[in-house]
């Protein structure tokens, strides 16, 4: 396997897929066609030499893929609105006098807000009160700890098996297989085409599912060492540390993606058995969408020259 820089994520019926500056977001619309939609986003690491620094650019990076992936899945979504909503509202209509155009970036940049404001209140301060409940009954901190990482870790599979469960979800899941086997596929030298990338493996070590199972996981160990006595410290502390803790994750996940030996591969090993829950097979239509997406950003076949000259093939039924 060869790094290739390019990266992605599922959206409503769709792909994303970004390389360098230049992404592309391909759409399966109602009428069976596929849509693509290529624009390029600079990142702020581009532009700025101080956040390319180590665990600064993970928070960057983390902040940017947040706010493209809302971005695109609102895109995709547009295709699937239903066409007889009827008249705006009132309050539909004082927005739109209020912010006329910028309308679309303030519901974005709201809808930041509150996915990082629910994400902190499910996933770091939840489980903090749930092993509080504990606390009077244990009064090792470090066994502490490890109980709210553990019960973090549980209502990341309890959310995510219960989302599951609905169609769309379960669609989307299957597209987010399509996007981690087209990668795979390119990664391990094979042309881009249907076969090939329903042979490739659906799991991924630079998957967003395996950086959020690091984020839990490291921060159990930094819980572990940093400990304050008072609850209002206990729940500042979860806020100060996520920027911290999503920096050195992605220092891990990247060193991950990037490297492909023994010890990277024990610690990918829990995010990809994760992934399991996330990913699913797609179908041939979802292959050929994520293919599109691919070839927008991605000149695979130059890159299949420069880094497999020898043109090395796996055998059609081994997975990649």
């Amino acid at each position: 396997m060869k790094y290739s820089g390019i990266g992605g994520q599922a959206v409503i019926e769709g792909i994303m897929m970004k390389n360098g500056d230049k992404y592309a977001v391909a759409v399966r619309k109602p009428d069976k066609d596929i849509d693509v939609k290529t624009d390029t986003y600079v990142s702020l690491g581009r532009r700025y030499a101080l956040l390319r620094l180590p665990l600064i650019r993970g928070v960057i990076s983390f902040a940017e893929s947040m706010y493209l992936g809302l971005k695109t899945l609102m895109y995709s979504a547009s295709f699937y609105e239903d066409e007889d909503e009827g008249e705006p509202s009132r309050f539909e209509r004082a927005l739109e006098r209020i912010f006329g155009d910028k309308l679309d970036k303030v519901i974005l940049t709201f809808s930041m807000v509150l996915a990082f404001v629910m994400a902190l209140i499910i996933f770091m301060w939840l489980p903090l009160f749930l092993a509080g409940i504990v606390r009077p009954f244990i009064g090792n901190e470090t066994l502490l700890s490890l109980i709210e990482g553990i019960i973090r870790v549980l209502i990341f599979i309890l959310y995510i098996k219960l989302v599951s469960r609905t169609e769309d979800i379960k669609r989307t899941f299957m597209y987010h297989g399509a996007e981690h086997k087209c990668i795979n596929c390119i990664e391990h030298g094979l042309p881009l085409t249907v076969e090939n990338v329903a042979i490739s493996s659906k799991q991924h070590k630079r998957c967003g599912t395996s950086f959020i199972f690091l984020v839990m996981i490291i921060s159990i160990l930094f819980f572990m060492v940093i400990r304050v006595d008072s609850i209002g410290l206990r729940l500042l502390s979860r806020i100060i540390l996520v920027p911290v803790i999503a920096g050195v994750s992605y220092e891990v996940l990247m060193a991950a993606g990037k490297h492909d030996n023994i010890f990277m591969d024990i610690i990918s090993k829990p995010g990809l058995m994760m992934q399991e829950l996330t990913t699913k097979e797609p179908d041939k239509d979802m292959i050929e969408v994520a293919i599109a997406a691919v070839e927008a950003v991605f000149d695979w076949k130059k890159y299949e020259a420069d880094n497999f000259p020898e043109n090395v093939r796996k055998p059609k039924d081994e997975p990649v």
